[in-house]
């Protein structure tokens, strides 16, 4: 099995206070580049463990990006075919 393209996944997250942002940016094969973005908020309550709400945060912005890259293909396989198919969503 030969590995024909590789995907760069650049993640940064931001804290303040109970808050937790993470951003996230794919850069596929062809040059374009998806982002997405993703929260976490922490109870008060709770411990205050920032390794957590980055896990959050970031699996949130990668369920983002997966997203917007099941909405692309499926518009490109809509623009291949020349007609409408069933959404991917």
């Amino acid at each position: 099995m030969h590995t024909l393209v590789g995907w760069h996944v650049d993640m940064e997250f931001q804290e303040d206070g109970n808050r937790t942002k993470a951003a996230a940016l794919v850069r596929l094969g062809d040059g374009t580049e998806v982002r997405g973005h993703g929260q976490a908020q922490r109870h008060p309550t709770d411990s205050g463990q920032l390794r957590v709400g980055e896990e959050i945060a970031g699996a949130r912005a990668l369920m983002d990006i997966g997203t917007q890259l099941l909405q692309k293909a499926h518009v490109e396989i809509d623009e291949a075919k020349g007609k409408p198919s069933r959404p991917l969503i």
